[in-house]
């Protein structure tokens, strides 16, 4: 009897335990629901007609104000990471509208990852915010980390009429080269890009083409009129999943478009081993970090600083705001 008793005692423990586990579930994923906030609205595409969902927060005053739209990260949509909060704030104390637009969400299909439609998508919920709201379409300014990085360079270089400048941190430049790094860094994003384009790099000329078409260090040549911001890092690719080598070859794109000098390749091993280059580079006080590399080409400027993977939101919301098209 003591035995069964004890038996009976520890499946009813067992089943409080997965009860109380699969409450908890339930609260953390209504928690979550609850805390991404919903679409300020749905712009149609001109491409396809499908509803894209945005954030949205208006400037108080009014006359026209600047609009930043703020692009995000590689595994998330409008709504589903935290940095929204840091370009609303951002952009709430300098009075600016802030555009959230969702460009097909997370880059895992064919239609996100810079596609022809995710392109259209960024200009098609501008259009409508100015239509409806009064908006200095003079700076008009475009920024994201990480795959939005990657996303305002793509932006940056296919349409870069629209833009008054563009800040990109820690971005994606080269979808090729970036598959090969996350498979012999066993990351997940290899994958991603494989489910984007329909296999690896090198298994077809389609799938080399629309790689090269979604990677913007390819076509930043057109951008050499905008000015460009590129940051990252010195330990990204290390503590992070995007190597450096991304944003410089990014600013070199330009560089070597507008006959400027151009990064060393020694400057370059040098930083991609987390080590300074041991001359007096250009210091800025808007990162509140030491800066490993400061370069410009034109209008544009590269900077490598002390950090890692991240973007730092009010340093490229003080920047943009010194930019009118």
């Amino acid at each position: 009897m003591w035995a069964l008793g004890y038996w009976v005692a520890m499946v009813v423990i067992g089943v409080a335990a997965a009860i109380t586990v699969l409450a908890a579930a339930r609260r953390s994923v209504r928690a979550e629901k609850e805390e991404r906030p919903e679409p300020a609205f749905y712009v149609t595409s001109t491409i396809d007609g499908e509803r894209q969902p945005c954030l949205f927060s208006a400037a108080e005053s009014g006359t026209p104000r600047p609009l930043l739209v703020a692009l995000h990260p590689w595994s998330h949509g409008f709504n589903t990471y935290g940095d929204t909060s840091a370009w609303q704030e951002e952009a709430r104390k300098r009075n600016w509208h802030c555009l959230h637009p969702d460009f097909r969400g997370p880059n895992w299909t064919p239609e996100a990852c810079g596609s022809a439609k995710a392109r259209q998508d960024v200009l098609d919920a501008i259009d409508y915010v100015i239509e409806r709201f009064e908006v200095d379409e003079g700076r008009i300014y475009v920024a994201g980390g990480s795959g939005g990085g990657h996303m305002t360079l793509v932006m940056a270089a296919h349409a870069p009429d629209r833009w008054a400048a563009a800040s990109a941190w820690c971005p994606i430049t080269d979808l090729a080269t970036w598959h090969a790094e996350c498979r012999a860094a066993d990351r997940k994003y290899w994958k991603d890009i494989e489910a984007v384009v329909g296999g690896p790099p090198g298994s077809s000329a389609g799938i080399d083409e629309d790689l090269r078409f979604r990677s913007p260090v390819h076509h930043l040549a057109a951008a050499t009129d905008l000015p460009v911001d590129i940051n990252t890092g010195i330990h990204d690719g290390h503590d992070g999943s995007v190597p450096i080598h991304h944003a410089v070859d990014a600013f070199n794109a330009i560089a070597a478009a507008l006959g400027s000098p151009q990064v060393a390749e020694e400057e370059l091993a040098t930083l991609s081993e987390e080590q300074p280059l041991g001359t007096q580079e250009e210091q800025d006080s808007a990162y509140g970090r030491a800066i490993h590399l400061r370069r410009y080409a034109g209008a544009s400027r590269l900077t490598v600083f002390e950090g890692g993977h991240e973007a730092l939101v009010a340093t490229a919301c003080a920047w943009l705001e010194t930019h009118r098209r």
